[in-house]
């Protein structure tokens, strides 16, 4: 029976804002593996990348997902980076130690919630509205071979928090 349950997907695909709903409407403990690196590292994930580098935000990306394994017996819904399962050997740990969601939304949906986003995202830094979508296409094609490796997909049709609810009980037999 898992304990962890990780939400993957490109940016943009909705790991933080359903994984929060979730785990409120199933009493589970929520986690953003972001949020957590910003609170550890008292900046954003955008001041990290431009003041340390991708190669020190990856590496520390990578111990604090493996030190989830440390966490009190319980249930944990944990919101992964859109790059987590691409470094580090991620991926593989995380079908190792819990249940892997990938939640893979249209490229149109994903470009019209990025676009307003762009400044915040390290990797979008400088990409024109105009641009996004190619952006998010080109990426997706190089992450998505990661992304499938997840034991469950939720496409667009299945991307709402009862269809995540479902599956999570299915999980851990509830």
């Amino acid at each position: 029976m898992s304990k962890l349950f990780f939400l993957i997907g490109f940016m943009g695909s909705g790991k933080s804002t359903m994984g929060h709903a979730v785990a409120d409407e199933m009493g589970i403990t929520f986690l953003d593996l972001d949020e957590w690196i910003e609170k550890r590292e008292g900046k954003s994930i955008k001041n990290i990348f431009e003041e340390k580098g991708e190669a020190y935000f990856r590496q520390l990306e990578s111990s604090l997902l493996k030190a989830l394994t440390f966490l009190p017996e319980a249930k944990y819904l944990v919101a992964t980076g859109g790059g987590t399962p691409c470094f580090e050997d991620n991926m593989k740990w995380m079908n190792a130690h819990g249940t892997t969601i990938y939640l893979k939304p249209t490229i149109q949906v994903l470009g019209e919630r990025l676009i307003a986003d762009r400044d915040k995202r390290p990797l979008l830094k400088g990409t024109k509205p105009t641009d996004i979508q190619q952006f998010i296409h080109t990426l997706l094609q190089q992450r998505e071979a990661f992304y499938l490796q997840a034991r469950h997909t939720l496409t667009a049709e299945d991307l709402a928090p009862n269809k995540l609810i479902q599956l999570i009980k299915m999980q851990i037999g509830g």
